[in-house]
């Protein structure tokens, strides 16, 4: 098995790979860092940042048109809890182009015949196939309360691929909403779902909805949570459960 290393989206991403193949590497790197270029609001030369600073949407690009697109449909279907509209108005498609551009890494190792990966970039993880002993990927849960260890790990299937987090932990009170910052709310939220644009979607969406959103989200989609609220509490749906025992 083959690991590799490649820094970009302002985090570092990780590409495990059962049999050794370069170019499906590279080729990945190449997904995630052409999404970094355009969308990256960190960046004053990328596409958003010239969004931000004035440029009409009408005159963006395609990738930019689809994007925007992709998360004002998840805003309708999360009625609101998922937006890509910071407060001050700014486009802000951070929460809907990681997710994306994983999603568009998976298609291009596909394009290389590779199909047996794991593909983790800041915490969220895409996985295909099986590991180099024949097994589905486990994947490990950070502990709000402390970053050196796990909460808890978990077996991903054929039916669930995707896993992830969201919360205050990693990058503060980034997401917006109404539960956002409760002192009830979710510190960290991991979801669980057939694609990475999904978990990563509701994991953000069950942040900022909290409690509840939980039942109405659950209900409505193929998904299996775990939320760690304010005071430490663990709310874990039953797949959920089943995947941590099938990981033990």
């Amino acid at each position: 098995m083959s690991r590799h290393v490649i820094r970009t989206m302002g985090t570092v991403s990780s590409l495990e790979l059962v049999t050794e193949d370069q170019l499906a590497a590279a080729s990945v790197a190449r997904v995630l860092n052409s999404a970094d270029a355009r969308f990256s609001l960190y960046r004053p030369d990328s596409e958003l940042s010239a969004v931000a600073r004035g440029l009409p949407l009408v005159e963006a690009s395609a990738e930019v048109l689809a994007a925007y697109a992709l998360a004002l449909h998840w805003r309708r279907r999360t009625e609101g809890q998922f937006t890509a509209h910071r407060p001050d108005g700014v486009l802000d498609l951070s929460g809907i182009v990681k997710s994306w551009a994983m999603a568009a890494a998976r298609d291009a190792l596909r394009d290389r015949g590779a199909w047996n990966w794991c593909l983790n970039v800041g915490g969220d993880v895409l996985t295909e196939g099986v590991d180099h002993e024949g097994r589905p990927w486990v994947v490990g849960i950070a502990d709000p309360a402390d970053r050196g260890r796990l909460l808890t790990a978990v077996s991903l299937d054929d039916d669930r691929r995707a896993i992830a987090t969201s919360g205050s932990t990693e990058r503060g009170d980034h997401i917006w909403g109404a539960r956002a910052l409760d002192e009830n709310g979710f510190r960290q939220v991991t979801v669980i779902a057939p694609d990475i644009v999904t978990a990563d979607v509701l994991a953000t969406a069950l942040v900022a909805g909290g409690r509840d959103y939980l039942d109405e989200a659950t209900s409505r989609f193929p998904i299996e949570v775990l939320t760690v609220d304010r005071a430490g509490e663990l709310l874990i749906t039953p797949g959920m459960r089943e995947a941590m025992h099938a990981a033990a």
